[in-house]
């Protein structure tokens, strides 16, 4: 897989990610200034002011990478609907039926409706120009012109991992992938997936259960959840995290939505684990995507005689790396870094649960070295009292960022 270096936005988070061959101090993570002139530009957009956008959204035969063609050759959506049919015809991959159809969109198509529809349910529009627009998933090859967004994306939510699988899950899968979204939600990820039967499901109970968060991407809009027994499990992941689609509000899944979405599952990620899949299995899409985005893909290995398994066990043989736990994705991921007062001298963090800590916490952190350091050395360099240094070492023990040692003593992980 070739080195991928992403820069996070929400002009706080930037991160670089290597493969697991060239594992390196990476540039920071977190920064209050971005470098990019069209990080630094962008701003938040009302949905008033993406009129243009929405109609053009609405028009259907036009994905991602058509609009963006259209976008280039006419330089904004307001132009691009009132082309005429030849000059959109001019555009590669424009045919007749589409020029048509985007040509008579402003009359055909109502975005006040849309827009109406979102602000009445709690729903955010977030245009690619947005600066809420997440910014690992600006960077993939076909970014979604829009995002419907309810609930709420936060920084942290850059630092996810997916967790995908099949449908039709097995009880050793079911245990699997809640095992696994406990530790990764425990590790300081958001966990990503979509919503489906199975894996999908499991994978954000899993989240919610250990009180991390979860976002879901949907593959239809955001007030058609499918499948229907899942709307319960709907609310609660946007209380905990987001529910995404690039759909409007009310529109039907259909079967070619989800291969779709799968690519925004796995952009938004930093790596994608595969629980289950059959060779014949949308996880094994969602890995592909993975791979094409440069993320990490992790497999779970499973029984070798059914046929659940056969899906990971050839992304192993590909060169998935196989996952038995969280610490096998901590390991392949590589530290990262944040600045600290010193733009220069970047601040090493070596977990993600790192950068969920209190004050109290990150000050015992700071006492423990990667050898064992005993607790009396650790209670003196905080400045706190044994029983809150013992407590606080517990809580950090939970996180997986420390280990009990010998001698009355603690070492970092």
């Amino acid at each position: 897989m070739e080195d991928f270096t992403a820069s996070l936005s929400y002009d706080t988070i930037f991160l670089c990610v290597s493969n697991t061959e060239n594992r390196e101090i990476f540039p920071p993570l977190f920064s209050n200034q971005s470098p990019m002139s069209e990080v630094a530009a962008a701003r938040i957009f009302a949905p008033e002011e993406l009129i243009p956008e929405i109609t053009l959204n609405m028009v259907e035969g036009i994905g991602s990478l058509l609009t963006q063609r259209l976008l280039d050759h006419f330089g904004d959506a307001e132009s691009v609907l009132t082309a005429s049919v030849r000059d959109l015809q001019a555009v590669n991959g424009i045919g007749a039926k589409i020029a048509v159809s985007i040509s008579t969109a402003k009359t055909l198509h109502n975005p006040e409706t849309v827009i109406k529809l979102c602000q009445s349910n709690g729903i955010q529009i977030v245009a690619k120009k947005d600066v809420r627009y997440p910014h690992l998933l600006h960077k993939i090859h076909d970014p979604p012109m829009f995002l419907f967004i309810q609930g709420e994306l936060k920084p942290c939510d850059e630092l996810a991992i997916a967790i995908v699988g099949t449908r039709h899950m097995t009880p050793y899968g079911r245990r699997q992938a809640e095992r696994l979204a406990i530790e990764t939600a425990h590790s300081g990820f958001t966990v990503i997936s979509g919503l489906a039967q199975g894996i999908d499901g499991t994978a954000h109970h899993g989240a919610l259960t250990a009180g991390g968060r979860t976002v879901a991407i949907l593959g239809g809009g955001l007030l058609n959840i499918f499948p229907k027994d899942h709307v319960a499990l709907s609310r609660d992941v946007a209380k905990n995290g987001a529910l995404i689609s690039e759909y409007p509000p009310q529109s039907v899944p259909q079967k070619g939505t989800f291969p779709q979405r799968n690519r925004i599952i796995s952009g938004m990620s930093l790596g994608v684990i595969i629980v289950e899949a059959p060779l014949k299995s949308g996880a094994l899409i969602t890995a592909r995507t993975a791979g094409e985005q440069g993320r990490e893909i992790f497999a779970v290995p499973g029984p070798i005689d059914h046929e659940s398994s056969r899906g990971c066990h050839q992304l192993l043989r590909d060169g998935a790396v196989l996952v038995e736990s969280v610490s096998d994705i901590l390991e392949t991921l590589g530290p990262l870094t944040r600045p600290a007062v010193h733009p220069e001298k970047p601040e090493p963090i070596r977990h993600p649960a790192e950068l969920q800590l209190n004050e109290q916490e990150s000050n015992v952190l700071a006492q423990i070295s990667t050898s064992p350091t005993p607790i009396d050395q650790v209670i003196a360099g905080s400045g706190l009292l044994p029983h809150q240094v013992l407590a606080t070492l517990g809580a950090l023990e939970m996180r997986r960022l420390i280990r009990r040692g010998e001698a009355n003593s603690v070492a970092r992980l």
